[in-house]
């Protein structure tokens, strides 16, 4: 196997890896919200874990689609998106937290889920290498 094939194969099990971990940190920390927490920090935690996961899946999908050698796309275009997807996030978490409809400690817990999932990515990736480097 080349080396580049070796590096996108290794990117798409990473990737495959972080949007799977996203949506089982989520149903995991909305689990454990429901049992644990108030109604306020449980409606804080699945509001936010849902607006960053699918904020990740709608920046995985268009930087699949821009980045495809058929139709490569403008930088512009893929920064003008992330920035239209970022306001919008923005402007939902205000309305969460000045409408007080969420606790924003239940908010930060959720809007954290993608950041659990690239954690753990990186702790297997690391026991991969050092298991890998030991045989």
């Amino acid at each position: 196997m080349t080396e580049n094939t070796e590096t996108t194969s290794i990117q798409k099990s990473l990737l495959t890896f972080v949007t799977r971990a996203n949506w089982l940190v989520f149903a995991g920390v909305s689990v454990g919200g429901f049992i644990l927490a108030s109604p306020d920090m449980l409606w804080g935690i699945l509001f936010g874990g849902l607006i960053v996961t699918i904020n990740f899946h709608l920046l995985s999908r268009t930087l699949k689609k821009s980045l495809t050698p058929s139709n490569l796309t403008s930088h512009n275009v893929i920064l003008a998106k992330y920035y239209v997807r970022f306001i919008l996030s923005g402007f939902i978490i205000f309305i969460l937290i000045s409408g007080h409809y969420v606790h924003p400690l239940g908010l930060f817990i959720g809007l954290s889920v993608v950041v659990a999932s690239i954690m753990l990515a990186t702790l297997r990736e690391l026991k991969n290498l050092f298991f890998k480097e030991a045989m």
